[in-house]
């Protein structure tokens, strides 16, 4: 046989073995938000340091499949979450900004909307707010991220099985809503048949509450994001993320057709901008806790199951080290008890002695050094003064918080380049049906448009 005709049978039989084999009949997809390399390595060396068991390791880092993934979007080589989400989802670039659509205005379809159509069921779960750039680029089509009333509108028409996480503004009337028009999405949720959970005061039922076949649910249990789990765990006072993802698995799951399910830790990207490492590890274990249950109902149904986990984009440019430095000390991140972002932020207000007893108290800080103090104080200035471009100088943050934050980075042997995204590439890594297709060097599309080979549906451009 001819070399020529050797090499055309091979193709013709990788083809027809690509095309005969069964797409997977349920796909839980899990994005890290601002989670790559670092933020996955840090997470298991802190968990390694508070277990005591050197060899832990998170559930995340513990699957066969291995990929890596570039990020940049149509018009930077640093993306935001609506351009990587638009890749992520349907396999196409577009501008920072834009959720669903091509920088043309052209609407693209997601893994989503694909698996709809093959009659699978659906959800979206996110410890940001429903509306929030990951979860919208899997079903909304809009110009700008920021359209979010819009973005709820689109989720009342959009078939989705199951919607659990925070930011129910966008959808109630009245007390609490971010609606200019007065509409109350949550009734129309209801009139949709909808199983609806909003408010804190609504977690006990949806802790009770029982799947059954057939039902939809609608839960918002905050009105913007939902708490960091640093502050989270302090109450249990919300669904952690993991519990949100067992419940949307096993309500899913009831389907004979299967399902599609897109799970986010957003907190992770908030926190690292933050440039929050405690924030950073605590959300990134919480995430691992929401795969390992992927991972319990991949075990559960492995013929059927393919279960993928990435991350968005970098955040805060990371370092594990710096300086002339050759050590890590994370157990000093066990001394954080609140975030930086949502607690610290605004507790400064002028009375210095007060600051410093707030943060000996959360953060163990009470004894520091001239150089810490003076990181602290030079901020304490600056907000005494009103000192301008203080946003400049500090990410748009607090910067008595922020010097906080530094320092609690620093003496864990952490260091940070940006309050914004980075192009870092990301870890991805895959178990079950076809896995291995995702495996190897991609970009975030070609994650995206694998995933869609997989399950046999067609994502993108339509038409």
């Amino acid at each position: 046989m001819s070399k020529f005709n050797y090499a055309t049978l091979t193709a013709l039989t990788l083809l027809s073995t690509s095309v005969l084999a069964d797409a997977p009949k349920h796909v839980i997809y899990l994005i890290g938000d601002g989670m790559a390399t670092a933020q996955r390595q840090v997470a298991e060396y802190y968990l390694q340091e508070k277990t005591g068991d050197k060899n832990a390791r998170l559930a995340m880092n513990s699957l066969p499949i291995t990929g890596i993934n570039t990020t940049h979007s149509a018009d930077s080589l640093v993306t935001d979450s609506a351009a990587s989400a638009t890749a992520l989802a349907t396999g196409m670039k577009t501008d920072n900004g834009m959720v669903g659509m091509l920088p043309n205005g052209t609407k693209v379809a997601s893994l989503l909307e694909g698996a709809q159509k093959k009659g699978m069921t659906t959800g979206l779960i996110t410890t940001t707010r429903l509306t929030h750039a990951t979860p919208a680029a899997f079903i909304a089509k809009n110009i700008s991220r920021d359209n979010e009333n819009e973005i709820a509108q689109d989720y009342t028409n959009s078939g989705i099985t199951y919607f659990a996480g925070g930011g129910y503004r966008h959808f109630v009337a009245g007390k609490n809503s971010k609606r200019t028009d007065g509409k109350d999405l949550v009734a129309t949720m209801k009139k949709n048949d909808y199983r609806t959970f909003v408010g804190s005061e609504s977690v006990a039922s949806f802790r009770g509450y029982h799947p059954k076949a057939g039902d939809k649910v609608f839960a918002a249990f905050s009105a913007s994001h939902e708490p960091y789990e640093i502050d989270r765990i302090k109450t249990n006072h919300l669904p952690s993320l993991a519990e949100m993802t067992e419940k949307g698995i096993d309500l899913l799951a009831k389907n004979k057709d299967g399902f599609f399910l897109m799970i986010e830790g957003g907190r992770i990207d908030h926190a690292s901008h933050a440039n929050d490492i405690a924030g950073t590890i605590f959300d990134t274990l919480a995430f691992d806790q929401a795969v390992q249950k992927a991972l319990d109902f991949y075990h559960k149904n492995p013929d059927d199951t393919l279960v993928i986990v990435t991350g968005d984009h970098e955040t805060g440019g990371m370092g594990m080290g710096f300086g002339k430095n050759y050590f890590m000390t994370l157990d000093n991140v066990t001394h954080a008890k609140e975030s930086i972002e949502d607690k610290l932020q605004g507790v400064y207000q002028g009375n210095r002695s007060a600051f410093y007893q707030h943060i000996a108290a959360q953060f163990d800080l009470s004894t520091l050094s001239d150089e810490e103090k003076s990181l602290i104080e030079t901020a304490m200035n600056a907000v005494d003064k009103k000192a301008p471009n203080l946003k400049n100088l500090y990410g748009g943050y607090d910067p008595v918080a922020i010097a906080v934050a530094h320092i609690t980075s620093k003496r864990a042997g952490v260091y940070w380049t940006s309050y914004a995204h980075t192009a870092t590439q990301l870890p991805l890594s895959a178990i079950g049906v076809q896995a291995d297709k995702l495996g190897g060097f991609k970009d975030n599309t070609q994650v995206a448009q694998t995933i869609a080979e997989i399950m046999q549906v067609n994502i993108g451009r339509q038409g």
